[in-house]
């Protein structure tokens, strides 16, 4: 009989929901969905009513609830009646990025509000690095306090635009003479370094997104050495941003010796790791 798990993510700001249908030999992904509401109790039964009305689910149909982020601790109560249990939100980045990833070992870094580093290993040993206050909070809130920009959607459209060479210090602008250094000559020796009385509003908002990312890059890098993986597996809400996924194409050009991925449905590995604990391990293929 087919069975379906729920894994949730209550977020401070959004609650990130996803059920994975189960039987033997079969596991389905059921698509995640997101919802944002201030409050964790109204967002986490929002969710979970939007998402089981939208997929047919019954409450007999499911056979446990998973719960995981700085919100669950209000759900005090078995959800509707259902069985529910928390799960360890470090243990939840690590399997949700082996699982999109297909990996069976890497660093998993989750770019949310701030940004935590996992080593995460397919035999379920999941050991929290650390991380970094620079993360999707310093991107909004530098961009209101230096562009009176308050959505992700205005700080991009004024990027777009913009460029990084009125903003950041590069080695090419330290010396002409390239024999004087190994390093390539466009990797930034200071962020905000170079900062021209011209810039605009554009060149301030690429040079805020640069920040984040490199600096989320070579702390990651960091990291993955320390731990001797060459594997990172990005995920978060700031990975589906175009820019972001374009600079770490960039980065993996760069020789670092580590490889960055970004894997399809970035934004929901945490959520997608609360649920896929309760699987079979033989079930866990990548839909």
């Amino acid at each position: 009989m087919m069975k379906t798990v729920i894994g949730i993510d209550v977020g401070g700001s959004t609650t990130k929901i996803v059920g994975f249908r189960i039987e033997k030999g079969c596991c389905e992904l059921i698509e995640p969905q997101i919802v944002k509401a201030n409050d964790p109790i109204t967002a986490t039964y929002g969710a979970f009513g939007k998402f089981t009305d939208e997929n047919n689910l019954k409450f007999s149909d499911i056979a446990k609830v998973y719960m995981t982020g700085v919100g669950s601790a209000y759900i005090r109560k078995n959800l509707y009646g259902l069985s529910c249990e928390r799960v360890e939100e470090f243990n939840s980045i690590g399997q949700g990025g082996l699982y999109l990833s297909g990996l069976s070992e890497a660093l998993v870094v989750s770019m949310g509000t701030g940004t935590a580093m996992v080593h995460a290993k397919a035999d379920g040993k999941m050991t929290y690095l650390g991380g970094t206050g620079v993360g999707g909070g310093t991107l909004m809130g530098l961009s209101k306090l230096m562009l009176g920009a308050e959505t992700v959607e205005h700080i991009i459209e004024y990027a777009e635009e913009g460029s990084l060479d009125n903003i950041d210090l590069k080695i090419k602008d330290m010396t002409a003479d390239d024999s004087l250094t190994a390093l390539s000559r466009d990797l930034t020796a200071a962020n905000f370094g170079n900062v021209s009385d011209l810039c605009t509003k554009n060149d301030i908002a690429i040079g805020i997104l640069n920040l984040v990312f490199e600096t989320v890059a070579m702390v990651s890098v960091f990291a993955a050495r320390s731990v001797g993986v060459s594997d990172i597996v990005l995920t978060g809400s700031i990975t589906q941003l175009a820019l972001c996924r374009k600079k770490f194409e960039e980065l993996n050009a760069m020789n670092y010796g580590v490889k960055f991925h970004v894997p399809e449905r970035s934004r929901y590995a945490t959520v997608i790791g609360t649920a896929i604990r309760a699987i079979p391990c033989e079930y866990c293929e990548v839909n």
